[in-house]
């Protein structure tokens, strides 16, 4: 599976993303601009000892990441989601995608032809949305977890 997070601004979240890369084996991309340095330290500290056991590549842009990765299917995490993560079968390569902690993926990148499909977490009514971090453990682990955890031990 691959990971991406478009613009993310939030040190600690892509921190423990890179943790969440480094313990499952997915792939992390980063689209540019982020919102801190890769040598923040609230990004070192969230990613503990994990950054040289990620596979991680930050972008330029949206376009060169998919210049690079090739993906066949994107599923777009947002609130403005039609489809549950649960409803997906998940394959391996395919691209989880999550906006910026702010303000989510912009329309432009969620009507893009890339998208195969917009994707929600179910909250209570009412709640604007989940942490990123979070929200990617979430859908990542579905994915794994319908693939066999593919390359754990069980």
């Amino acid at each position: 599976m691959r990971l991406v997070f478009f613009h993310p601004e939030i040190p600690p979240n892509t921190g423990n993303a890179i943790r969440l890369s480094a313990v499952t084996g997915c792939e992390l991309h980063l689209i540019e601009p982020l919102g801190f340095t890769l040598e923040d330290s609230k990004l070192r500290r969230a990613g503990l000892d994990y950054h040289d056991l990620a596979r991680m590549t930050v972008h330029p842009n949206l376009e060169a990441a998919w210049e690079t990765m090739q993906p066949e299917r994107v599923f777009a995490f947002t609130s403005k989601g039609s489809v549950n993560y649960t409803d997906i079968t998940y394959q391996d390569g395919d691209v989880l995608l999550f906006g910026p902690e702010s303000v989510g993926l912009p329309d432009d990148v969620l009507d893009s032809d890339r998208v195969t499909a917009k994707v929600k977490i179910p909250m209570l009514p009412g709640r604007r949305s989940l942490n990123l971090a979070n929200s990617a453990s979430i859908a990542l682990y579905e994915a794994w977890r319908q693939n066999g955890f593919e390359g754990a031990p069980l």
